[in-house]
């Protein structure tokens, strides 16, 4: 098999599910899995979902890209033997359960895992099976609320903003992929099939911003380790927006390098002169007078100017563009970012998807074709199972290198790391990962213990020769190199991807970038709020007053995490069974606009004149009884809502009222609604403690547990994650050292001496 085969060649899905999983099949598509979707006679009620031009569903012609599409019968005999037969040699099964057809076949995805030992059955649905919300139904919205995302937008009084619809359903979709695709390895190694009971709600609340992991602000104002700030976020400022000519664009200082770089492009004023400046809180604290100043400076420039004169100075800038101009931009042209989708007479833009294999996209090759152009067959042969019985979790005996930082390097190991892999967490004590800031007193901070459980430490500079040349000893044996530098990087230090290959012929690399590896954005610093604002993201979290209220999140750094892992795992796959290695590159910016495709084609179409059939669900933030507590309703035409208040007007009707009676009562009306969460009730939420989404994780630096995650989905058959301690810096260099190199206790001892390693001598 050629290096350039898909990298899921030949691997087998089939898709029964509706507009909840189709971003399932559609992401393993773009891998090169052959994906057939099938559909009822008549074709998928989807099909007609809004927004829509000239009849064309847009989201559903974007999630159902590279799939083939069947048409079966239920009704048929016939028809449902084919189904059967179709489930019986597929590698992967994805239903949506009421909306999806293996109901309507007279079936489910725990029948069919059970029926057939070898296939992985994922049933994708808003809540799960089982658990006391099992039959609520679910928006984007009512997943925010209850995820605590919308407890983390909007001003500091007043109505909570949702984020964009999209960012939840694409999340979930993201989420479910990976859990199947983890699932699949172990079939392949083992021949052990697998049932997952998917939650939208459980995959929104892990990756969207989670309150448990790598949180980010989420744990903003935390006065323990083990405490979760319960009032609106204080810092919806920290990346200031300001007017320019032409625009706006945002400010994003970190490092006191940064800030010099901008004093310096203010003119060095004696006001801002004090040291103490060089910290995020002091200038934080000042923030009105020096955003005064820096508006003053600003308001004179265009948004280009101040980009390039940014990039110029080390001061992280980004412009603030609507979705329209992001498609219109060279850098995601020039990428292969953008595809072109045809609607009537006209093409639009539309993104073509986040993966990049050895140098080129995969993504897009077409658009959803029509209903039954497809016939319900697979061609070629079935892939193989494997034999290696005894493979409880996936990775067992998978070896990864982890140069990841912060939150998308950080979390894509630990992904790897709880389904068995050996990861390998390589630490620099000149650079050292900025989770592995702390408050005063404070040994490790709780980020890095959630994020880098069952992970352990190498103390290792690759900048000194000899570090290097331990590192390249470590490539020879490893499965995985994973990593989230700025391009380059990794080169500079002497491991591009073509050296990695020399030391080892299958190696994997993996990496994710703020804007990808080519094109004109590429060398830009890339932080979160400047990605939002790059893409178009900040531009569409907005509150009706025009406000920007997406600072105090960190997407898409957790989604890009899961995008990496699926590509990492994808290029596992075919590694394994070819032996061709893989170099897998994700840009955060280009999975922003994936996630949010649906809405990027529709900004495209309207600027080419079409017009666009809008989704005319209302989705409301009301107050309810209680201090600065809220409610989320989605509200369908049709809605029956009146029977419920009586007729009343909804927020005379809600403000009164409990925002968790408030939602049961509307959703056993069938109208989607939720509480908003904030952290702090995650713990006490029935359904996530019915299905178990955390648990109590013990760490020998915390006085008291914390609270994590038990894995990335239910698995039937996979154990939960293990929950061995995240590891202080160098904590297990002398064990790796020992174990990995065979290096004396001599040997070891002189390369820490001169820098090349480093170790804690108090926990090794």
């Amino acid at each position: 098999m050629p290096v350039n085969q898909p990298l899921l060649d030949g691997v087998r899905v089939l898709d029964l599910g509706g507009a909840q999983s189709d971003g399932v099949g559609r992401l393993l598509a773009d891998l090169g899995a052959d994906v057939l979707k099938i559909e009822p006679p008549g074709g998928s009620p989807d099909r007609r979902a809004l927004p829509a031009v000239a009849g064309v569903s847009l989201a559903f012609a974007v999630a159902n890209a590279n799939k083939r599409c069947a048409v079966l019968d239920p009704a048929d005999a016939g028809h449902r033997h084919t189904l059967y037969e179709l489930a019986a040699t597929a590698d992967i099964v994805v239903d949506s359960g009421s909306s999806g057809l293996a109901a309507p076949f007279g079936t489910s995805c725990a029948a069919l895992a059970a029926q057939f030992g070898h296939l992985v059955a994922v049933s994708v649905t808003d809540f799960g099976t089982t658990g006391p919300y099992a039959s609520w139904r679910a928006t984007d919205p009512v997943l925010y609320a209850l995820s605590t995302a919308l407890s983390r937008s909007g001003p500091m009084a007043g109505p909570p903003v949702p984020p964009p619809v999209g960012l939840g359903t694409g999340t979930a979709a993201t989420q479910a992929a990976w859990a199947a695709l983890a699932a699949f390895y172990r079939r392949l190694r083992s021949g052990a099939g697998e049932y997952i009971d998917f939650s939208r709600f459980e995959g929104v609340l892990q990756s969207l911003d989670p309150p448990f992991g790598s949180e980010g602000q989420a744990a903003v104002g935390v006065k323990k380790t083990t405490e979760i700030w319960r009032g609106r976020p204080r810092n919806q400022n920290i990346y200031p927006i300001f007017a320019c000519r032409d625009g706006q664009v945002r400010l994003c200082l970190l490092s006191p390098r940064q800030w010099r770089g901008m004093r310096a492009w203010l003119g060095e004023p004696a006001q801002f002169a004090d040291p103490k400046l060089d910290t995020i809180a002091a200038r934080y604290a000042a923030s009105r007078e020096l955003n005064a100043a820096i508006c003053e400076v600003f308001a004179r420039h265009t948004m280009a100017e101040l980009v390039a004169e940014g990039q110029a100075r080390g001061v992280p800038v980004a412009a603030l563009l609507a979705p329209a101009d992001v498609l219109a931009t060279d850098h995601f042209r020039v990428t292969g970012a953008l595809t072109t989708l045809a609607l009537g007479d006209a093409d639009v833009v539309a993104p073509a998807g986040p993966f990049v294999v050895d140098g080129h996209r995969a993504g897009v090759r077409w658009f959803a074709t029509t209903a039954g152009s497809s016939e319900p067959v697979w061609p070629g042969p079935p892939v193989a199972a494997g034999t290696h019985a005894a493979l409880r979790r996936p990775f067992e005996g998978l070896r990864i290198l982890d140069l990841g930082v912060i939150v998308a390097g950080g979390e894509l190991g630990r992904l790897f790391a709880d389904l068995g892999a050996d990861v390998v967490k390589v630490e620099s004590a000149a650079y050292p990962d900025g989770l592995r800031q702390t408050p005063p007193g404070q040994v490790m901070s709780r980020s890095w213990a959630l994020t880098h459980r069952n992970e352990r430490s190498l103390g290792l500079d690759l900048r000194h020769p000899e570090g290097a040349a331990l590192f390249a000893r470590l490539v020879r044996d490893a499965d995985a190199v994973f990593a989230n530098f700025r391009p380059g990087t990794l080169a500079s230090l002497g491991f591009s991807y073509d050296r990695l290959l020399e030391l080892n012929p299958r190696i994997v690399l993996a990496e994710s970038s703020a804007f990808g590896m080519t094109g004109p954005w590429s060398a830009r610093m890339g932080y979160g709020p400047l990605v939002r604002a790059a893409t178009g993201v900040s531009a569409l979290w907005t509150s009706a007053d025009g406000g920007n209220y997406d600072a105090t999140t960190i997407f898409p750094d957790h989604v890009s995490a899961r995008t990496t892992a699926i590509g990492a795992l994808a290029a596992l796959i075919r590694r394994d069974r070819t032996g061709a290695p893989a170099h897998v590159h994700v840009s955060q910016a280009e999975t922003a606009i994936h996630q949010l495709a649906t809405r990027y084609v529709a900004e495209s179409a309207r600027a080419a004149g079409h017009d666009v059939t809008e989704e005319s669900t209302v989705h409301g933030v009301y107050p309810c009884a209680g201090d600065d507590e809220w409610c989320l309703v989605s509200i369908e035409p049709g809605a029956r809502v009146t029977e419920v208040t009586g007729g009343l007007d909804m927020v005379d009707w809600t403000s009164h009222r409990d925002k968790t009676e408030v939602a049961h009562l509307l959703q056993n009306a069938g109208i989607a609604a939720a509480p908003m969460n904030r952290a702090v009730d995650i713990p006490a939420d029935p359904q996530v403690r019915s299905r178990k989404v955390f648990t109590d994780m013990t760490h020998p630096l915390f006085e008291a547990p914390l609270l994590s995650e038990t894995g990335p989905a239910p698995f039937a058959d996979i154990p939960p994650a293990q929950l061995r301690p995240a590891p202080t810096p160098g904590e297990h260099t002398r064990q790796l050292c020992g174990e990995l190199l065979r290096m004396s206790t001599q040997e070891t001892d002189r390369l820490i001496a001169c820098g090349a390693l480093f170790a804690d001598e108090e926990r090794t």
